[in-house]
């Protein structure tokens, strides 16, 4: 299908919340006049990506940046402001700024019916494009497959897919090239296979890169993949019941806050982002490895 194209003017009318809901983002504060999101651009736990309903615009506290949905979509999607253009020419009917009236007038249930990602079906993981990510991330396949799946669903009313881990609710971590996306219930990811060790990571990719890096250490553990530090509080009473716990969290501030915080409270945690040291996690590692 042929996208539709518009101009600038037009597309800067198009409604920057909405246009994030398509993205599998949506706010964890709403009033009528503004609405506020985990950062789009970077992690964090608590929001501070604020967008105006009033004025249209969007602002990102935690690194100062901020303006129109053309700019939001350059910055997440890495597009050519021609490229935004076609992608918003193509969701614009549904999203417009000007129609943001309309759609709020809608019973609650169709607006949530909206905005809900539907998984459609899970299979072994086959797509090329799929397969081509993987590659970019430095992961096999083979290993990907042991714990992933290749997982489609449905978003406003349109079809995506995704390499896909799941949760211990039963929810979906959803990530390809363009987009990262979960499915309801968002919660942590529970491997667990009855061991005395116990792995904490991230994302998804800290997972499938630790397979690469050292497959006995996977085959020694349970694992605990958090997919937001979110959650963190949600695992802690798992800790207890292990004799060691290992942290390979994100080399970063919050990372950092929540290792210092577990080996302050449980002797049996023990910090190995030193196996990282000056990377950010451990796909980055792996990535500069291989390259």
């Amino acid at each position: 299908m042929k996208r539709k194209k518009i101009t600038c003017e037009i597309a800067r009318t198009i409604s920057i919340v909405k246009t994030l809901a398509t993205l599998g983002h949506f706010p964890t504060k709403e009033t009528e006049k503004e609405a506020w999101f985990l950062s789009v651009l970077r992690s964090e736990t608590q929001a501070s990506f604020k967008v105006s309903k009033l004025i249209n615009r969007w602002y990102d506290h935690g690194n100062g940046m901020g303006g129109n949905v053309i700019d939001l979509i350059v910055l997440v999607l890495k597009y050519s402001v021609k490229e935004a253009l076609e992608f918003l020419g193509n969701d614009s009917p549904l999203f417009s700024f000007q129609q943001q009236t309309l759609f709020s007038d809608l019973p609650k249930a169709i607006q949530q019916k909206e905005t809900k990602i539907t998984i459609v079906r899970t299979k072994t993981i086959e797509h090329p494009a799929l397969i081509q990510y993987l590659r970019s991330r430095q992961i096999p396949l083979e290993i990907a497959k042991r714990c992933c799946s290749e997982v489609w669903y449905r978003n406003h009313g349109k079809t995506f897919f995704a390499i896909g881990l799941e949760n211990h609710l039963g929810g979906w971590e959803l990530r390809n090239k363009f987009f990262k996306n979960c499915s309801s219930p968002k919660s942590y990811t529970y491997l667990t296979k009855g061991k005395k060790q116990l792995i904490i990571v991230e994302g998804m990719f800290d997972l499938l890169s630790l397979a690469v890096l050292d497959k006995m250490l996977i085959y020694e553990s349970d694992i605990i993949v958090l997919n937001s530090i979110a959650f963190i509080n949600g695992v802690v009473q798992l800790l207890k019941k292990y004799q060691k716990v290992l942290l390979l969290l994100d080399n970063d501030s919050n990372g950092n806050k929540i290792t210092t915080y577990l080996l302050d409270q449980y002797k049996n945690v023990i910090d190995q982002s030193c196996v990282y040291l000056n990377y950010k996690d451990l796909n980055e590692k792996l990535i500069d490895g291989i390259i």
